[in-house]
């Protein structure tokens, strides 16, 4: 399998996947080793993804170069991205003990009741490329502080930050039978569904998702997805500075170049202000600079995978076909690697697929409305449900849209956000069960009803 740098399409390395046969050796030394796991107390294992985080801030010029050279994001989004997983990581630390925790329900009377949490077994983790720290701290940390073994599966578009984040958690202490990595395609991760494992965690597109929970559907077993998103953003009449307004709706739809399952993929605007904001959205848009995502000036880096340039054009295309207007971008820029220009359409509408389909790079389209009514509909107005935004200066405005939409985050003046402290889930396409929060720690154990008389 070649490992390939999206900014300079040169081979990196070239690393050997995974058989059926390895397959099935690791997950035998993970079957025996979660056994051992298990009975090792909360504390040492807790002590054990301590060290972990602390390697992730020894080690992170490495980790941060790494993740660049092999995705393409800008090298400071990378360090940001390794600060965020630290992050998550201490509620973890901090919170695992106490949510995990026996818990008496009835100690008075003939008959005591208690609730005591599980572990779920050995777990598949397959994860994502767009944000391979982020997301996997989300499901290999709480599982393994919960005496789970792991079976991990990073995309093949983030092989080597896979291989980096396996040999920290050995270094950290945990054993090897109980984190083994999964490594290739497409092929590699269908082996994975064949295993009785305990618990299957997915980050990804909805169609894999979707192909996923099907495919496991008979073992009986938690299956939790974390999809994508047509995540909408609202911008009212009465908001303080629209500028301000647009600049933040910027950055949430072109960071990571638009590859974030929760960035803002499609904005209405009350027409009262339309014009201001989509001229302060262009002006910002076009300082953006594309380069090297080594360069410290660098914006925007290329897109992680080539096949997604074409996509993205093909969006665009149809847009403009059926009448949208482009204002700054729409194009593949002439150079090596897989760059898309930010690109914002006007004259948009949900006939159009940039309205409609998950465009996963830094495109968006822009749409005026007449009132909160009509933006309530139209952000509605998806098979999506991951997140929504509302820009106003008014608490009570923005909250009585936020009520009605049916997603699983929303946002008042601010956007495309996630918190360690908050469940992250999804609705309808965009996913099935959360990460963070207590209810993301108690998604790798079990419940256990214990009734004592005597």
């Amino acid at each position: 399998m070649k490992v390939i740098n999206p900014a300079t399409e040169t081979v990196i390395t070239e690393i050997a996947e995974d058989t059926s046969q390895s397959i099935l050796e690791k997950f035998d030394l993970l079957t025996k080793g979660q056994q051992a796991w298990s009975k090792i107390n909360i504390t040492d294992r807790i002590a054990a993804i301590q060290k972990f985080y602390d390697l992730l801030d020894e080690n992170k010029d490495e980790l941060a170069a790494t993740l660049t050279s092999e995705m393409g994001k800008p090298l400071q989004q990378s360090y940001n991205e390794l600060n965020g997983a630290r992050g998550r990581i201490k509620y973890f630390i901090d919170n695992a003990v106490k949510y995990l925790a026996e818990e008496w329900v009835t100690t008075e009377g003939a008959t005591k009741e208690k609730i005591v949490f599980e572990p779920l077994g050995v777990i598949a983790n397959i994860s994502a490329w767009n944000y391979p720290f982020l997301v996997g701290v989300n499901v290999f940390i709480p599982a393994l502080i919960s005496g789970n073994a792991v079976f991990y599966k990073p995309s093949e578009y983030a092989t080597l930050t896979g291989l980096h984040i396996q040999s920290l958690l050995y270094k950290a202490g945990v054993p090897e039978n109980c984190f083994q990595m999964a490594i290739g395609k497409g092929s590699v991760g269908e082996q994975l569904l064949l295993l009785p494992l305990n618990g299957y965690f997915f980050t990804g597109s909805y169609r894999t998702g979707k192909y996923i929970a099907e495919k496991v559907a008979g073992k009986m077993v938690p299956c939790q997805l974390e999809l994508g998103g047509k995540d909408p953003l609202y911008v009212a009449d009465d908001v303080d500075n629209i500028k301000k307004a647009a600049a933040d709706a910027l950055e949430g739809v072109v960071y990571n170049s638009g590859q974030s399952c929760c960035a803002v993929e499609r904005i209405y605007v009350q027409e009262n202000i339309y014009d201001d904001f989509v001229n302060a959205y262009a002006e910002e848009c076009k300082k953006l600079k594309i380069g090297d995502p080594l360069d410290k000036g660098t914006d925007i880096g290329p897109l992680s995978r080539k096949e997604q340039q074409a996509f993205l054009e093909t969006q665009v295309d149809d847009a403009v076909i059926l009448g949208a207007q482009i204002v700054c971008g729409g194009k593949i820029p002439d150079r090596k690697g897989y760059y898309f220009e930010p690109t914002v359409l006007v004259n948009v509408n949900h006939n159009m697929k940039v309205m409609m389909e998950e465009s996963f790079g830094p495109v968006v389209g822009i749409q005026k409305v007449k009132d909160d009514a009509e933006a309530i509909a139209l952000m509605q107005d998806t098979s999506y449900g991951l997140t929504a935004a509302v820009f106003s200066k008014s608490f009570d405005r923005a909250e009585n849209i936020m009520q009605q939409m049916n997603t699983g985050s929303v946002y008042w003046n601010c956007c495309d956000r996630v918190s360690a402290s908050l469940p992250w889930s999804g609705r309808k396409h965009s996913g099935l069960g959360a990460t963070l929060s207590y209810q993301g720690i108690r998604a790798f154990v079990q419940p256990k009803a214990y009734h004592i008389r005597g």
